[in-house]
């Protein structure tokens, strides 16, 4: 009997998730394009939109004009594959997202919590009501990925602990993923902000950065060759406790069962939100927040340039110690106060680290245009986590 050659099974998955990753990444395009950019015959492009289109993972969303033939169909992945959630817990707020596996918000959802709430009852609450505006359940989540504040482990995927969430603590990750029977994602709040930070920000496609966040806390995000440093615990970044001259060094630092560490003391008593409103106030300017106290200083001009120079001062104390050890491509100033901040407190930060050690690094404003980005690099997170099980599918 004659044998017909056939294309092996290894290959097809091979143009089968190139195409799709390909349509993922940049939305619409017609067959040639696909053939085009993974370098497949028209043939094969054909036979593997139709497999895709068998599976229902792709469609055809409308026409393109060109050339002197007819119209091409364009291909687009099939919105309703998979939907994922990105949350934001905060002391006072609890904020959801829900995204099809294009990335497009279908429900948002926010709630009035208290730090000592039931961490379980605070994030099914928050999807819940996402949900409910999406129009899906809750059941339908391929991947949920919350942001804290915090130390999460790594190794665990828990909280070690939070200040500004008491009731997050060891064991919140495994009842977190048992009440909503699928794997969740606990990370820190600002390693998110640098995960939007690339995708959408002044970072976008650079490998090697920081971000620190300046806002009621103190936050360092460190991506290195585009992955997230942690560290052995997931303490990498908590530059907080750096000790600076002047300033008084944390009292006790260790952790007995059922008390938090201090924050008295270290780089966070220079540059938390409570200490430039009252460095702020020194210089005459007072507003509602920390931030607001920035942008009025920014807007004062000349009269507002002494306290940009404190602040800068102080902030450059930790970019300095990072840079001599890391040695970043950029460093992102983020949280309230860097992006109030803008260009006025970036130039002075460049310029104190200059002057304090040898490397001059270049400093650069958030430039995430959505208003929570630490809600947006939850909902990135957990788009990669959705996308990449939909591609090994």
């Amino acid at each position: 009997m004659e044998r017909r050659p056939g294309v092996p099974r290894l290959l097809r998955e091979i143009n089968d998730r190139a195409a799709l990753e390909l349509l993922l990444a940049t939305g619409p395009m017609t067959r040639g394009q696909i053939g085009d950019l993974t370098g497949l015959s028209k043939v094969t492009a054909s036979q593997t939109l139709a497999r895709l289109e068998e599976r229902g993972l792709v469609q055809v969303v409308g026409t393109q004009a060109g050339g002197r033939g007819p119209n091409a169909a364009l291909y687009s992945v099939i919105p309703s594959s998979a939907y994922v959630a990105g949350v934001e817990v905060g002391p006072d707020l609890v904020s959801a997202v829900v995204a099809d596996i294009n990335g497009h918000t279908i429900g948002t959802a926010s709630l009035a919590s208290d730090s000592h709430d039931d961490p379980v009852a605070v994030v099914h609450g928050a999807l819940v009501k996402a949900c409910r505006g999406a129009r899906i359940s809750v059941s339908k989540l391929r991947g949920v990925v919350i942001g804290t504040p915090g130390v999460v482990d790594p190794r665990s995927g828990d909280i070690r602990f939070s200040f500004d969430l008491p009731g997050w603590h060891e064991g919140v990750h495994e009842a977190l993923a048992g009440h909503l029977r699928r794997e969740v994602t606990i990370e820190n709040d600002v390693n998110l902000a640098a995960v939007a930070e690339r995708a959408d920000g002044a970072a976008k496609d650079v490998d090697d950065f920081v971000l620190l966040w300046a806002s009621r806390g103190l936050g360092l995000a460190i991506m290195l060759g585009g992955r997230l440093h942690r560290g052995l615990t997931g303490s990498a970044g908590e530059i907080g406790y750096l000790p600076v001259p002047g300033v008084p060094l944390p009292e006790d630092i260790r952790t007995p069962p059922g008390r938090l560490p201090s924050l008295a003391g270290g780089l966070q008593s220079l540059v938390s939100a409570e200490a430039v409103t009252e460095l702020a106030r020194s210089h005459g300017f007072t507003a509602g927040s920390a931030g607001e106290c920035v942008e009025v200083a920014v807007a004062a001009g000349a009269k507002g340039e002494p306290l940009l120079d404190e602040i800068a001062h102080r902030l450059a104390l930790g970019v300095a110690a990072v840079c001599v050890i890391l040695d970043p491509r950029l460093v992102v100033l983020a949280g309230e106060v860097g992006h109030a901040g803008g260009a006025a407190l970036t130039t002075r930060v460049e310029e104190a680290v200059a002057r304090i050690c040898p490397v001059r690094p270049e400093v650069v404003t958030t430039a995430v245009q959505d208003r929570n980005p630490v809600l947006r690099g939850a909902v990135l997170a957990a788009l990669a986590q959705a996308r990449e099980e939909l591609l090994a599918s």
